[in-house]
């Protein structure tokens, strides 16, 4: 699957790339949500190139950054989980484009492995990195699966309020745009490249009140509820998570939502206030603008909350690109994954691959050519509350998911968007499954892949002092923002 960038005409400009944290791609005002306001979302997409089937490489925070640096799989860096954070030892974009004479700079949400290490940047701004230095230790336990405890913070704390998240966020704001009026006046000898990374709308899901006034919780609707018993595999997940047990009631469910809801409204107003600054520095002209986020979040389908599974609300992502020389509300329905950012970004600053293998293509180049029924993009899932690995294939129409040792599922995203009719169970699909699986097999090997993650796992427990000093420890809900502490939840 590795690929080498072909490339086409493409004007070098600078790039700023804006991703957020855990953003559902169906709640947003271009992607027809009849609820969520998002309007400087909607008319960056207007500006640009939406790709409409946009996935996450892994659903899950660390994992996924660990793909976006260095464009190969979770199976390649061998970043299974959000206690083994990208260390720098695998050479990203940013390794490259700085050896190369541009500046590169983040502000921000990394998780990486720490700050000491050298992720590429020329400089890094109010970094987040993975807590403690050491990530969720917890979801390094996955036989047993342990009951994830630390998940009553998803119901206890919604609503409107701040946080330190909704803090970080405006400091992440402020800092943008004081590094875009900075470098709006000076003069680079090659374009640079701004990585700006916010929280929001990840959980805690209590939103500013402005923003969380927009919507009354009693006229949201629930999520929509599962066709049938879950998936033994997502069953034992969500068996671990219990996010929705924690819930006492359905208003408590629409006020969650409304919270997330909010904190999308919020997150978009942050996005416009840089859009605006880079009009007003004179760098819109010549700025190629990326939006993206990590993952996606259930919320409350099928009675499940957060990332972690390969549905669409957890594994497909929101995904903009607008500037010179891109199509003006222009929709690109072939299949792409944060891998294909890292020769995108490469090449809208101009600058070319070394040879190096990486594991997609262009953004620019896949715009370009014909809707591509046959392209492959893949995500996988190795981490907290998974009893074995998981697998996702979207091509065309359809999207196959192998779960380690158990049974798989495939569904046609065309006649069945909500996902609500598995085919895997009709028995009419088996050359499609058969096909799908090889398919598979020349990613990787699920089961030696499955045993690899869960071999390093085991070792980093015992780094750790086992499987019971880790649970006597205690877990996290969130990585803590720069400064803060880190709150420990035990059982």
């Amino acid at each position: 699957m590795d690929q080498i960038i072909k490339r086409v005409e493409v004007s070098k400009t600078n790039l700023i790339i804006i991703m957020n944290d855990e953003h559902n791609k169906k709640m947003l005002g271009y992607n027809g949500h009849p609820i969520v306001q998002t309007p400087n979302l909607d008319k960056l997409a207007s500006k640009g190139t939406v790709f409409q089937n946009a996935y996450t490489n892994s659903p899950i925070c660390v994992p996924a950054r660990a793909s976006l640096a260095t464009g190969r799989y979770v199976n390649q860096n061998k970043c299974w989980d959000n206690a083994i954070a990208y260390d720098g030892k695998m050479r990203s974009w940013a390794h490259h484009l700085r050896d190369t004479g541009h500046e590169v700079t983040s502000i921000g949400k990394l998780h990486y492995a720490n700050e000491e290490i050298d992720g590429g940047f020329t400089e890094q701004l109010i970094p987040m990195h993975i807590e403690a230095g050491v990530g969720d230790l917890y979801g390094l336990i996955r036989n047993p699966l342990p009951v994830r405890y630390q998940s009553r913070d998803l119901a206890q704390s919604i609503g409107p309020g701040e946080s330190s998240y909704i803090e970080y966020d405006r400091d992440i704001t402020a800092k943008t745009v004081q590094w875009l009026a900075a470098n709006g006046k000076k003069q680079h000898a090659k374009p640079w490249v701004l990585f700006t990374s916010f929280i929001a709308p990840h959980s805690p899901l209590i939103a500013p009140p402005e923003y969380y006034n927009l919507y009354n919780p009693r006229n949201i609707p629930l999520p929509k509820k599962a066709a049938g018993p879950l998936h033994p595999w997502v069953q034992q997940w969500d068996d671990c998570y219990r996010f929705d047990s924690y819930f006492e009631s359905d208003e408590q469910r629409q006020i969650a939502i409304a919270s997330y809801y909010g904190l999308c409204s919020f997150m978009d107003n942050n996005v416009g206030t840089i859009l605006s600054a880079l009009e007003t520095t004179g760098l819109a002209e010549n700025t190629t603008v990326l939006f993206l986020s990590d993952h996606g979040d259930n919320m409350g389908a099928r009675g499940l909350w957060g990332k972690s599974t390969m549905y669409e609300e957890s594994a497909s992502v929101p995904m903009i690109m607008s500037g010179p020389r891109l199509k003006a509300n222009s929709v690109v329905r072939t299949p792409v994954s944060l891998v294909d950012c890292y020769p995108t970004i490469l090449q809208a600053v101009g600058q070319e691959l070394d040879g190096a293998p990486l594991s997609g293509d262009s953004l620019f180049e896949i715009a370009a050519r014909p809707y591509d029924e046959q392209r492959i993009v893949f995500s996988e899932y190795h981490a907290a509350g998974s009893v074995s690995g998981a697998y996702m294939l979207r091509k065309g129409d359809q999207k196959y998911i192998h779960y380690t040792g158990y049974r798989p599922e495939l569904f046609n995203l065309k006649s069945d968007p909500q996902e609500l009719n598995d085919l895997a169970k009709a028995g009419t699909h088996e050359n499609d499954l058969e096909q799908f699986h090889r398919d598979l097999l020349a990613i990787c090997d699920p089961q030696q892949t499955d045993t690899l993650a869960k071999a390093d796992q085991e070792r980093l427990i015992a780094e750790h002092g086992g499987v019971q000093a880790i649970v006597k420890r205690g877990g996290s809900s969130y990585t803590p923002i720069p400064g803060e502490d880190v709150k420990l939840i035990g059982n």
